[in-house]
């Protein structure tokens, strides 16, 4: 019996799943989420099959969903309208349903699940690239969405003192707190607010609201002093980022 989870806030949409799925007799529903915070702990807790996920969600997207699962199932996206998300999906051979559909659209989603399945292909791979791929098509970021444990952290941009390069993932310190995230910095020093956060060496982006002074440390690096004590390494190349950016 293959299990199936559906995620999606609208009732309506969750009801056409069930009932589409009714013909498919090997399949049964374990559950269904109104948002992605129940998403993450059930997906974690029951480990299904097959998802059916909502993109446009309030609290926490589907694509925000995808960046804290370890060992992802195989997902059946459903969404309005997206020119990015559905490029997105083809090019790394996800399968979508595009709202509104039809039983017979369905039906073939479902069998492409089943392959999917049964192939036991690397879908943590393709997950992982389809993640990236959005993040690349961001815009602007307005928050950091993280694991921790069971729990879902949404960090404001403004509650972010710096981020650390650490192996291959950034540690962010907010509030005192350090938080670990599987993101590359290159992406980070792209889709940040470039009038917040500047990247002042390889290994460490700094909230511009945050630097309290800058120090010479040697001849072709620096110290900045956050005013929470901290000190952050500061090389050429981020010194006259900073310089740039502060107008100094």
């Amino acid at each position: 019996m293959t299990r199936v989870l559906i995620i999606d806030d609208e009732k309506l949409a969750r009801d056409i799943i069930k009932a589409y799925l009714k013909p498919h007799t090997g399949f049964e529903i374990i559950g269904e989420c109104q948002n992605g915070f129940e998403g993450v702990k059930m997906i974690h807790d029951e480990k299904p099959d097959v998802v059916f996920l909502d993109i446009q969600m309030p609290k926490l997207t589907g694509f925000e969903m995808l960046e804290l699962l370890d060992e992802p199932p195989v997902i059946v996206f459903s969404t309005a309208y997206d020119e990015f998300a559905i490029k997105a999906f083809e090019n790394n051979a996800v399968d979508y349903l595009l709202k509104p559909y039809s039983q017979d659209r369905f039906d073939s989603a479902i069998e492409k699940a089943l392959e999917k399945l049964q192939g036991k292909g690397d879908n943590k791979e393709t997950v992982s690239n389809l993640v990236d791929e959005h993040r690349n098509a961001i815009d602007e970021l307005d928050r950091i969405v993280i694991r921790l444990g069971s729990k879902i952290v949404i960090l404001d941009l403004d509650t972010i003192d710096y981020f650390e390069a650490q192996d291959d993932y950034v540690a962010i310190h907010s509030e005192e707190q350090k938080y670990l995230k599987q993101v590359r910095m290159k992406f980070l020093e792209s889709a940040l607010p470039q009038d917040k956060f500047i990247r002042v060496h390889r290994s460490y982006i700094v909230a511009v609201s945050r630097i309290d002074k800058i120090e010479a440390y040697s001849k072709d690096s620096y110290l900045a002093l956050l005013k929470t004590g901290v000190k952050i390494p500061v090389s050429r190349t981020g010194y006259n980022a900073l310089k740039e950016g502060l107008g100094f």
